[in-house]
């Protein structure tokens, strides 16, 4: 399919953090078809499909790249493939993975029903070994099932006929690659790494599938630029082993190589899994060695304070919405938020493509991992939100980019917080729960106003003027002593709650747009680049001149349909000149 002349195509390894060489890519052309009157089970669509129309997965049917291109929110869909078993693969178990779709997702292999996923925004899998003919073609099956629903993570997708506010067209279907890959029936299925920098030290959780006994073993080899640094083994008892490994070496004066935006040094790693010294599975993977915490109201990366000139960044693009259009697509933003100066994303109500956050990693850019939110709070909005929140955080673990992780923003799901002592356990559930699983992180409790406990205070603030931002701001005691709203409108705790010393970070202002006659921007239109600039200029070095507040994130990086406060253009053409916004914030 083509849309304007380009032709999109994901053919890209999707989870370079964790590679094996026995993959097939199934994105491309499938066969599709719309069930509103959701018959589609009834009348058993998964034994005999005759869907008519075709598609480009991984895009979805509201997207130009799909091949359809409507709008309209359709809440049931199917999609058909077939595919073989290469021959090379005949004597491994086969898995099925969907990097992501939104939201409910059913899957049958010839006819037969495999298994279901909920969720819009993590991976997931189905071992289909069974299931699969290794000598004929084979016959792959999905339903998915939307809603406009607001107990459901929805991040930005709008749950009405039209877009409204910063709401935008809704997501349905698969978004993100789907693959198979081909495993030995004893594997590792994944690794969890933790850097230890104030011990020189790297600790792995490896988590393994099938029977395991003192047959196996696990090797872990360590490099950095190709020399060998370690290269150590682990019997594994169960089908859970841990290890830690010390890391000095004498390849480099330090000793230890950091990762930070300076300096994104990665360590390779490879994992074998053997049986009496047979490999019966390989996986290449990376680490980085970095520490993020805070101290005296300042973050630290590797125990040093660091101002964060960050980015809103929602990941849209004019002819593929969510799903990034290619690697090229990926890189052109993260080089083009660097060159203007920012160190680091939030990566706003959107879980990125992890091909993303790979090159992140590779080229040192920091990011706020942000979960997609709800907007109603009920007993089923907080068993999805919970689930789905896990599934997330342990995915994207491993990435040294993300040093933040942010569950909640503008009291979205969680409306009635400032008072609401149930919706206050809530935010306080999912912050101890994320601890548990990642002690490393900062946790914001409520981005933007309202927090209960939180390792970071996040501000938002649209103000334009310097002077009275300054004004506004310069007495710490009145900001986050909840004596005004920060904002002249929302106050930076929830009832209860008080400044314990945290890091104060503005994670929203700016917003500016240009007086295009279409769209909108937060406050007052700009007519030219230097109306801009003066007011990029004068707002910017007002959250500077405050001393407590140790970073900002603006209102962001390029337009969304019709939210045109982007510092580039949807087509990612820049509407300023990037060098001049790198000076300001250099300054």
């Amino acid at each position: 399919m083509t849309a304007n002349n380009t032709t999109y195509e994901r053919t890209e390894y999707p989870r370079p953090q964790y590679v094996r060489e026995s993959w097939s890519n199934l994105n491309g052309n499938w066969k599709f078809a719309f069930d509103d009157q959701n018959r589609g089970e009834s009348e058993n669509w998964y034994a005999q499909p005759s869907f008519s129309t075709d598609i480009k997965v991984p895009f979805t049917y509201e997207t130009k790249a799909s091949g359809i291109g409507e709008e309209k929110f359709h809440p049931y869909i199917w999609y058909k493939r077939d595919f073989d078993i290469p021959e090379k693969e005949k004597d491994k178990r086969v898995l099925l993975r969907f990097q992501a779709s939104d939201y409910l997702t059913k899957v049958w292999i010839n006819g037969s029903f495999i298994g279901e996923h909920a969720g819009g925004n993590a991976a997931f899998s189905f071992d289909i070994t069974n299931a699969v003919n290794i000598t004929e073609k084979n016959e792959l099956v999905v339903k998915v099932e939307d809603s406009n629903s607001c107990f459901q993570p929805r991040g930005k997708q709008r749950w009405m006929d039209e877009n409204f506010g910063c709401w935008y067209v809704q997501n349905t279907g698969i978004w993100q690659t789907v693959w198979l890959e081909f495993v030995h029936t004893r594997s590792i299925d994944n690794v969890k790494v933790t850097p230890n920098i104030d011990h020189n030290s790297v600790a792995f959780e490896y988590k393994l599938n099938g029977e395991i006994d003192d047959s196996y073993r696990i090797d872990t080899k360590i490099t950095f630029n190709g020399q060998l640094v370690k290269k150590v083994s682990i019997t594994p008892t169960r089908a859970n082993a841990n290890m830690e490994v010390e890391l000095l070496s004498e390849m480099h004066e330090w000793k230890v190589m950091l990762w930070s935006p300076e300096q994104p040094n990665l360590y390779d790693v490879e994992y074998r899994l053997l049986k009496n010294d047979e490999v019966v599975d390989e996986v290449t993977s990376y680490f980085g060695m970095r520490k993020v915490s805070t101290k005296d109201g300042q973050v630290l990366l590797n125990n040093r304070p660091i101002y964060q000139k960050l980015l809103l960044d929602q990941g849209y693009w004019t002819e593929t919405m969510l799903t990034p259009p290619s690697d090229e697509a990926m890189l052109e933003d993260i080089d083009k938020t660097m060159a203007m100066g920012f160190n680091g994303v939030r990566k706003h109500q959107k879980i990125e493509d992890d091909r993303f956050l790979y090159w992140c990693d590779k080229k040192g850019l920091l990011v706020w991992s942000e979960m997609a939110a709800t907007y109603e709070f009920s007993d089923e909005a907080v068993e999805n939100f919970t689930k789905q929140w896990l599934e997330v955080m342990q995915q994207n673990y491993n990435h040294p980019c993300i040093i933040t992780w942010v569950p909640f923003n503008e009291s979205w799901g969680i409306p009635n917080i400032l008072t609401d002592k149930k919706q206050q356990a809530f935010t306080e559930s999912i912050y101890y729960l994320s601890k548990a699983i990642d002690s490393e992180r900062p946790v914001i409790v409520n981005d933007g106003w309202e927090h209960t406990i939180s390792d970071i205070i996040a501000l938002h603030d649209y103000e334009e003027v310097g002077k009275i931002f300054y004004d506004r701001y310069k007495d710490k005691d009145n900001i986050l002593g909840n004596k005004i709203p920060h904002n002249n409108q929302k106050y930076a705790f929830a009832n209860g709650y008080e400044y314990k010393g945290q890091p104060v970070i503005l994670t929203e202002y700016g917003g500016i747009a240009f007086n295009e006659g279409n769209g909108w921007g937060y406050g007052n239109q700009v007519d030219s680049e230097e109306e801009f600039l003066n007011r990029y200029k004068d707002i910017t070095d007002a959250i500077k001149d405050i001393p407590y507040i140790s970073g900002y994130c603006y209102t962001q990086t390029t337009d969304v349909q019709q939210e045109i406060n982007g510092l580039l253009n949807e087509d990612r053409t820049p509407k300023i000149d990037m060098e001049k916004i790198k000076k300001i914030n250099d300054a």
